[in-house]
């Protein structure tokens, strides 16, 4: 994931009018996380900024599958043996990654963390894995394979060895928790980035809007176009970083949960809107589904707007977004 922030954004504090621009920089989720909040004075932004933290740790030793103790993980150790019942903040959050694996065709899939690790992108690969490998590395993924019981709030996984992951959509969703949860404590603006998951309320000091720049996989030194995010976040993924090339065939470090094959003709993906969780679970699977595909799907709905740039460096943009308007 790339993104790109303007400079005011990146200042650990700006007075004005009484106000400060308070800004957190920490490593957490194995990630960058990063907040900057509008407070009174460095003391109320550092207590916004805690609050932020202690949230995100909150959340993370609940849907991490890299931490042994949380819930997902005791799923995972059950798949194939027995339903776990989990709190309905976990319940909730997969049932929502359902419907997005339902709504791109499988090509977001929360049982991706199923996979066979068969590709590397660290320059390591010098053959392509085999047409049997990599049917075989997908085997055990298949959100149909998720069983949710609303009725004793419980989740089963169908195959033995099947695993959840929600980094693609758990980042996402952590943002919007951490927005709301300063807004219920009175912290009227701010910016939450977690790892390229970006969520923005209220403007700046300055009276302006946040405002986020995209950049051209192509030419990673220019942003080229800026958006105002006005009570909205958008998340970026990209390929232009990991990928391996075979017989001029240039594949992403993004596979296709379906096949098992990396995603191809698509080098970055932005999606707009109002919750990052939303836009942080699209943006892989447009991504996965390509420009002609992706397009349509946003098109169709609510709210939701994205801009793709494919393998050739052209940028495509959602019946929403005048992307002259945006261009620097």
């Amino acid at each position: 994931m790339k993104f790109y922030i303007p400079i005011a954004l990146l200042i650990v504090s700006l007075n004005s009018f009484g106000q400060t621009e308070y800004k957190r920089k920490v490593s957490m989720l194995g990630s960058p996380f990063e907040i900057t909040v509008v407070a009174k004075d460095s003391v109320e932004g550092k207590q916004f900024t805690d609050l932020a933290i202690t949230e995100v740790r909150r959340i993370e030793n609940q849907i991490s599958d890299w931490i042994p103790t949380t819930q997902i993980s005791l799923v995972n150790k059950n798949a194939g043996i027995q339903a776990v019942k989990v709190d309905s903040e976990v319940f909730e959050l997969v049932a929502r990654a359902i419907k997005i694996s339902e709504i791109t065709d499988g090509a977001f899939d929360i049982s991706y963390a199923s996979m066979d690790k068969i590709w590397q992108f660290d320059g390591s690969m010098t053959t392509m894995p085999s047409e049997e490998a990599i049917k075989k590395s997908v085997a055990k993924i298949g959100y149909k394979n998720i069983v949710m019981n609303k009725e004793d709030q419980s989740i089963f996984l169908k195959l033995p060895g099947m695993k959840l992951g929600l980094g693609g959509i758990g980042q996402g969703y952590i943002a919007d928790k951490v927005k709301d949860l300063l807004i219920a404590n009175r912290c009227t603006s701010g910016i939450v980035n977690v790892s390229g998951d970006i969520n923005a309320w209220g403007k700046q000091i300055n009276g302006k809007p946040w405002t986020v720049g995209i950049i051209n996989p192509m030419n990673k030194n220019k942003v080229f176009a800026t958006f105002p995010l006005e009570n909205s976040s958008v998340e970026t993924s990209g390929n232009y970083e990991k990928y391996v090339t075979f017989n001029g065939i240039r594949y992403s470090h993004i596979i296709d949960p379906r096949s098992g094959y990396p995603a191809q003709g698509v080098v970055s993906v932005s999606v707009f809107a109002k919750q990052t969780e939303i836009a942080d679970a699209l943006a892989t699977g447009i991504f996965v589904l390509g420009v002609e595909v992706g397009l349509d799907l946003v098109n169709q709905l609510k709210g939701i707007e994205c801009i793709i740039v494919d393998d050739k460096g052209k940028i495509h943009a959602s019946k929403g977004i005048d992307i002259k308007k945006y261009t620097n």
